[in-house]
This record gives C-alpha cells, sequence and structure tokens, in this order.
C-alpha cells in the first residue's frame, strides 16, 4: 500500500466530463495493490489511511492492535510506503490510443525532403513495409521495445498498437504476436496501405485482408483498423473490411480524412468505430454526425507539425460536442515522435486546445477511444498509472514545451521509469 504525498496539484479526472479535470490541490493519493483507493486534501490522508484499513479481517489486523476502532500503527500493520513528492504535480499516466511501433528502417531522408518542401502523400509507407519485411521478429520486438521505453519515460501508461507494416499473412501475424506480448490493445491493420506487389490488383489485396488476414487475426487482435483515403482504401472497401473484421469479433477504429476531406468520417460513425482518427479535414456535417453517434475523434499534432498539413482547430470539435482524444501516431514517416507530452504542447499552440482540454484528452480522452474505464482517470477502482511532474502544475507541459518535465512514472502502482538525475 502506498500514500503519494506532498502533491501540489492532482488531476483525477472524470471520463464523462468531456475536456474537464478535476483537479485537487494540496492533495495525497492512496494505493493499495495497484489500484487507487482514496484521494483528496492532504488533510485527510490519515483518516483516509485508517478507514481503508478499518476492515481488520481483510488486513490481518488483530483485535490488540485496535483502539477506540482504529488501527494503532498504519505503517506497520498495513505494510504502509508512504511517498512525499515535495510539491510536485501529479495526472494519470498517459493514454496513447494511436500509434504504429512495429517497423524496421529509417526515413528522416523523406522528412528532411518534407522539410525542403516535398508534400506528403503516403507513399513512403512502402519503404518501412520493405525494411519491415526484411527484419527477423527479434530485431522487430527489440525496436518495440526500446520505443516503449521511451514513452514510458514520457509518461505513457498505456499503449494501443498497430500492425501495417508488413501487409502479408504472415508478417502481420507475426506483429500481433509481438504486440500482445507488450499490451492489451492489439490493432490489425493489414489495410494500411495496398503493397507493391498488389499494386495493379488492391482488390485482389482486398480479398487476402478479408479472406485470409483477418481469419488468422481473430483471437489476436482486438481492433480492426483501415485506412481509408484516396491513396489507400476506398469507403466501399473500408466498409468490407471493417465489416469483415467485426465479424471475427474485433472491434473498429479508422483511419479518416487525414489527407482529403471524404465521407470516411461520417462512414467510421456509421460503423460504430470507437475512434476516428487524424480527422484534419472535417466539415460541421461531418462533426453533427460523430458527435451525435457518440464516435471519440483523436488528433495527432506531430503528424500536423511533421507532414505540415494545416491543424485542425479543436474548438470547432469542441463546440460541436464531439468527445476528443490526443494521440502520438508514432510512425517512422509521417510522424516520428512518442511523446505525448510533445503533442500536447503542439495541440495547446496550434489546434488551439485549452490546457486543460489537451491533458484531458491525452488521458481521459484516450481511454475513451479504448473503451477503456480503469485508466485515463485516478478515481477510486482506477488502475496507479501516473506521471509525476517535475512541475507544481500540468499547465507546465504546454507552457514549457521541449522540457523533461516527466520525472517519475508509476504503473499499477508500480515505478516504472525515474528521470531524477542519479547523484
Amino acid at each position: 500500500m502506498q500514500l503519494f504525498t506532498g502533491i501540489s496539484e492532482l488531476v483525477v479526472n472524470d471520463l464523462d466530463r468531456l475536456g474537464e479535470l478535476d483537479v485537487i490541490t494540496d492533495a495525497a493519493l492512496l494505493v493499495d495493490d495497484g489500484r487507487v483507493v482514496w484521494s483528496g486534501p492532504s488533510a485527510q490522508a490519515d483518516t483516509a489511511v485508517q478507514n481503508h484499513l478499518g476492515d481488520a479481517t481483510a488486513h490481518g489486523v488483530n483485535d490488540d492492535d485496535i483502539v477506540n476502532g482504529e488501527v494503532t500503527s498504519a505503517n506497520e500493520l498495513g505494510g504502509l510506503e508512504t511517498i512525499d513528492l515535495g510539491g510536485k504535480a501529479v495526472i494519470p499516466g498517459f493514454v496513447d490510443s494511436h500509434n504504429h511501433l512495429i517497423f524496421a528502417g529509417d526515413r528522416s531522408e523523406e522528412f528532411a525532403a518534407r522539410m525542403a518542401g516535398q508534400k506528403y502523400s503516403a507513399g513512403g509507407i512502402a519503404t518501412t513495409v520493405a525494411a519491415t519485411r526484411a527484419a527477423t521478429e527479434t530485431e522487430l520486438e527489440a525496436n518495440l521495445v526500446h520505443l516503449l521505453d521511451q514513452a514510458r519515460r514520457q509518461g505513457t501508461t498505456t499503449f494501443e498498437i498497430k500492425t501495417g507494416y508488413g501487409l502479408t499473412l504472415e508478417d502481420e501475424i507475426q506483429a500481433l504476436d509481438i504486440i500482445n506480448r507488450h499490451t492489451d490493445e492489439s490493432t490489425l491493420i493489414a489495410a494500411h496501405v495496398v503493397p507493391p506487389e498488389y499494386k495493379e490488383d488492391p482488390e485482389g489485396y482486398v480479398d487476402l485482408v478479408i479472406d485470409e488476414i483477418i481469419p488468422a487475426a481473430a483471437g489476436k487482435a482486438k481492433w480492426i483498423d483501415v485506412f481509408c483515403e484516396t491513396s489507400a482504401f476506398t469507403e466501399d472497401q473500408t466498409r468490407r473490411i471493417i465489416d469483415a473484421g467485426k465479424a471475427a469479433g474485433m472491434i473498429p477504429r479508422l483511419h479518416a480524412n487525414q489527407l482529403t476531406e471524404g465521407g470516411a468520417l461520417q462512414l467510421g460513425a456509421e460503423l460504430g468505430c470507437a475512434s476516428v482518427d487524424h480527422a484534419t479535414f472535417a466539415s460541421d456535417d461531418d462533426l453533427k454526425v460523430l458527435a451525435e453517434a457518440g464516435t471519440v475523434v483523436t488528433l495527432l499534432p506531430s503528424i500536423e507539425f511533421s507532414t505540415r498539413q494545416p491543424y485542425p482547430d479543436a474548438r470547432r470539435y469542441v463546440d460541436a460536442g464531439v468527445a476528443l482524444a490526443i494521440a502520438t501516431d508514432c510512425n517512422p514517416g509521417s510522424g516520428f515522435s512518442n511523446s505525448m507530452p510533445f503533442a500536447i504542447a503542439i495541440g495547446v499552440r496550434d489546434m488551439h486546445f485549452t490546457v486543460e482540454q489537451a491533458v484531458w484528452a491525452a488521458t481521459a480522452g484516450g481511454a475513451n477511444a479504448l473503451q477503456r474505464t480503469d485508466v485515463g482517470h485516478l478515481g477510486v477502482g482506477a488502475r496507479a498509472d501516473l506521471a509525476v511532474l517535475d512541475a507544481p502544475s500540468c499547465r507546465h507541459l504546454a507552457y514549457r514545451p521541449g522540457v523533461q518535465l516527466v520525472e517519475r512514472v508509476y504503473s499499477g502502482g508500480d515505478l516504472i521509469a525515474d528521470n531524477r538525475p542519479s547523484c
């Protein structure tokens, strides 16, 4: 059992209050068996500990240890560890609900070309496909572990991870097997692009995805995803692939309207997608339909940063009543950043999120996009996934971009990253 004290600002969150942070100042947080059991003002911490230890039988407390109905030595009897954070802010661990971390190869040359004026068209994905197919399973997993470690040090504790750089039956299933060793949030996106060998027969590749890859991925992939775009898959192809995934027990999500304004967003709502992601181009009618359907829109700030696409205005989406999430979409081509603080800073600066909305979208919003109620917040019963900031307030995440503000990261109450100086 752990009692975190000395919290200048504790962001608790409520998954149902879109964009609104629940904040407790001068706070404490009580964790037992990896779950939050209490949070509140620090002045009430002792009482909270006593109340939690009140079930004497459950905690093995003898009658002699109880005086006037209260436990006499909570530290000893409950195995309580007190962690004084010395005036630091605490937020829920970030929920990165969209990324592509299974890949091999390097596309920095492509990035440099974009910065020199070349337009992004998604064509470079084929470069990563070739490198990924050539890599061994050990090499792919080592790269994934390296990227996950980087992201954890930036405060991310929940990851959705997509396939999509193998684009053969064997490579996509291998990617899922690797992913499932590191997260419960595995996504099959064999329909990422049409691979080179099917360039003249895209329908043949759609048939491969539906008839062979999806059945083989049943029970391995929680989610099914499609890149619905002019340079990838049509709306009709997308519908067929999503329907096949749903029939195999997968939950749909969608890459939609990243490069052009089309019907993908409304199609995602119609198909019951948990989240439609990118949504760079969205009409008022699109937003109305998404809000009515309750579909989460996941915005990906670092992608617009890297591709120089126009930034969507989050205020339009909020005003339309759309539920928003922020994720990294970390991938080697259109945006190779696995830093949620970086995404928050861009979201505030260039997408016009308020700081509070951005922090909520990167935590509770991501949880909603993954249909999770145990992460993204620090309410009673939530996993004790939290990030300790080297700052008095979560506002510093956008106020001080580029600075390593995540000091410590806990997952299920266990310390998984510590960025404090070793001496």
